[in-house]
């Protein structure tokens, strides 16, 4: 599931009429959010949602990893996330005698718990607005360059006295379009423990097919232990760490939901871009969206055709693959939602609104007379540079990986000490190197550097290309043989012996590092040429958003998404997505049954889990109908980093887990739209029951506060 916009701007609404839609921070919660929320159903005390000293609901949701959210669910330090969140975790635990992907794991007690390296959970510490230390510094005859550069001066200050604390980590967060600014702490906790994950065939149920789709069956879960020292504070890990106890635990609901329930949801939503302007998106649509979703398919489907023939190359790409086709379908759905919902036009709408109020005196013509122009030319001059500047990073940053690799190597100081050198090698190398296949890269390589050439003019080709057309005849399988044959850096074993031995001029005749090299000289010339356009860029937004406050100051008005604690609050609904056809709220056990095929990669279910659903003995998890819920749907406004928020009734109990949106909300980054864009959960009761009666895990249900 790596941009806001007010609805009340585009449509000239009320707050109130559109009352569903925001990304909200939990501190500044406005009366009207509030009273909306009263009225749908929330009757928490609002100060239980976020207290600078007691324990709150912001203390039990959690950065999960680096991308994702989670919950705290038990006094013993239970997280609850999604699978597809644990998922990098699970897949670096396992392998093909112990293959936790295909068949899940579960641990019988604490001291099973599988020590999962390198990921972390982070809980929110303080949040505090800082912009008046950083605002009478920013002169307004500073470039917006130098602004930048300025702030990136201010922030590093203000966070210096953190950067030695390995279980601290501080953020200096911009908001509004950088009009205002947080210091945002939080406690890192590096002992975490994989305590059980269903079986694939669960978790990912339906895969690449499924992914964005409603209906859905998906039990998207997994569950995690965070482990403190004997002080409950942060540590690194160790045998003689103890279960965490969280400050705030969210209890559990076992009444399901029903249509028009309240839902509410806390997480850490990544981007949204809801102010962009109309020439923003159409260059999302046709100069970053269209080229990513063309390389990544071509890289992905040699990568699927190996995944699908060899044990071995599925568990090393699983992870990678997963992270790839998520975007790229992101990308397809966005293109089509922002063509099928009119975002464009209503942006437009917008824009002239705007326009006519510039207009309507000197103060306002004389502060954002050219700040649309500014926005329209920065745009329209950069798309073709844009579009190339796509290619390159699709195909060389992200697609290649020996590139990668290369560049990394370039980081690695020979003159550093031999400890610094080995803790390179073991946080930069040896994970990566674990999950690659040269054999896999080699078949990528030339398809990717073909397409390439095929869509980007000469002049924006790294000159390697010159050397492919004069001593391999522009046949790039050739020189992918060639390159492969010849390079020391697709072994770990050989490029460790060259990184103790080699000197840099050594390091740098590898073919690899020459691909890198020149292709890094590229991307250079292409930054290069976009700085110009992205300073006028940023200048245009930031302009741009002011504006907007300004002109509808009466509105309540909450910032873009940038990986901060947000809350938005809805109901449990379906939809309409076209004529004549109506989505329920909810699925069931049924619809796993009627999907599931035998040997397909994406919705074979073992059997032990098909016989559970057949028993149809769901006991105390099934709903009034004698029926096992799976997924539901409700109006929440959320974006890629909300994976694996809570699901929080109006009584603050966990109903489910958020994990996806649904295809006609792919737009919703740029344009919240109601009536169309739904979150996707699993219900939590689906959750128990698998925990509970299928995975045999009822010691971990029975540490949860469950209620009735």
């Amino acid at each position: 599931m790596r941009k806001l916009f007010l609805s009340i701007s585009i449509f000239c609404l009320t707050l109130a009429a559109n009352a569903d839609e925001g990304m909200w921070l939990l501190k500044e919660l406005n009366s009207q959010s509030v009273a909306r929320m009263q009225e749908m159903g929330f009757t928490l005390p609002v100060d239980q949602l976020y207290h600078n000293t007691n324990p709150s609901l912001k203390d039990a949701v959690v950065i999960f990893g680096g991308g994702c959210t989670g919950v705290a669910v038990s006094e013993q330090g239970l997280i609850f996330t999604n699978h597809h969140c644990g998922f990098g975790s699970i897949q670096r635990l396992s392998s093909v005698e112990h293959d936790y992907l295909k068949d899940g794991f579960v641990a019988a007690n604490q001291d099973d718990e599988l020590y999962a390296d390198r990921l972390t959970v982070s809980f929110l510490r303080s949040m505090e607005e800082v912009t008046d230390k950083i605002i009478p510094y920013l002169p307004s005859v500073l470039s917006e360059i130098q602004r930048e550069l300025t702030i990136d001066s201010l922030s590093n200050e203000l966070i210096k006295e953190y950067e030695n604390d390995p279980f601290t980590s501080a953020r200096f967060v911009p908001f509004y379009s950088g009009n205002r600014f947080y210091v945002v702490l939080y406690d890192v906790f590096r002992d975490v423990r994989l305590v059980a994950t269903p079986p694939q065939s669960v978790g990912k149920f339906g895969g690449d097919t499924d992914n964005w789709m409603w209906p859905r069956h998906t039990g998207d879960f997994s569950v995690f232990r965070v482990y403190s020292d004997e002080n409950n504070k942060p540590a690194n890990y160790s045998d003689t760490n103890k279960p965490y106890k969280p400050k705030y635990v969210v209890p559990v609901s076992l009444n399901g939901v029903k249509e028009g329930d309240f839902s509410m949801t806390v997480g850490y939503p990544g981007s949204t871009q809801r102010y962009m302007s109309s020439w923003g998106i159409q260059q999302r649509v046709e100069s970053e969206n269209k080229p990513r979703v063309e390389v990544r398919g071509v890289k992905q489907d040699i990568w699927w055709e190996a995944m699908t023939q060899n044990d071995t190359i599925r568990i090393k790409y699983a992870n990678k693959y997963a992270g790839s086709s998520n975007y790229w379908k992101n990308s397809m759905g966005m293109n089509e939602a922002i063509a099928n919902l009119g975002v464009i036009e209503k942006k437009k709408l917008l824009e002239n609104r705007l326009q006519e109020w510039i207009n309507s005196n000197p103060v306002n013509k004389e502060k954002y007379g050219n700040t649309l122009d500014i926005l329209n030319e920065a745009y329209s001059n950069s798309g073709d540079l844009a579009k190339y500047t796509t290619y390159y990073l699709e195909t060389f940053n992200n697609g290649i990986e020996l590139i990668r690799f290369a560049n990394t190597i370039l980081q690695f100081d020979a003159e550093g000490t031999e400890q610094d050198k080995q803790d390179f090698i073991n946080e930069r190398l040896v994970e990566s190197y674990k999950n690659y296949e040269p054999k896999l890269d080699r078949k990528v390589l030339p398809a990717l550097m073909k397409l390439y050439a095929d869509r980007v003019p000469k002049e924006y080709q790294p000159d390697i290309y010159q050397k492919i057309d004069s001593l391999f005849e522009g046949d790039y399988e050739r020189y992918a043989d060639w390159l492969f044959d010849n390079t020391q850096f697709t072994s770990l074993e050989e490029l460790l012996v060259l990184l103790q031995t080699a000197d840099t001029q050594v390091l740098s005749k590898d073919p690899a590092m020459e691909l890198a090299l020149s292709a890094a000289d590229m991307g250079y010339e292409l930054s290069s040429k976009m700085i110009s356009f992205y300073e006028n860029v940023l200048r245009g937004e930031r302009e741009f958003m002011a504006a907007l406050i300004e002109m509808d100051s009466d509105k309540a008005f909450y910032p873009d998404a940038n990986f901060t604690q947000r809350l938005s609050y809805g109901s449990v609904a379906g939809y309409q997505p076209r004529d004549a056809v109506w989505y329920n709220y909810y699925s069931t056990t049924q619809g796993i049954l009627e999907k599931q095929k035998p040997g397909d990669p994406e919705f074979n279910v073992q059997d032990y889990i098909l016989k559970a659903i057949l028993s149809g003995d769901f006991g105390r998890y099934s709903d009034e109908n004698g029926e096992l819920r799976v997924n539901f749907l409700s109006t929440n406004d959320i974006t890629g980093g909300n994976s694996g928020s809570p699901v929080i009734n109006g009584k603050g109990e966990l109903i489910g887990l958020a994990f996806d949106g649904n295809w006609e909300s792919l737009s919703g980054d740029i344009l919240f739209e109601p009536e169309m864009q739904r979150m996707i959960s699993v219900d939590i009761l689906y959750v128990l029951y698998m925990l509970d009666k299928v995975m045999e895990a009822p010691h971990i249900v029975n540490e949860l506060n469950l209620v009735d």
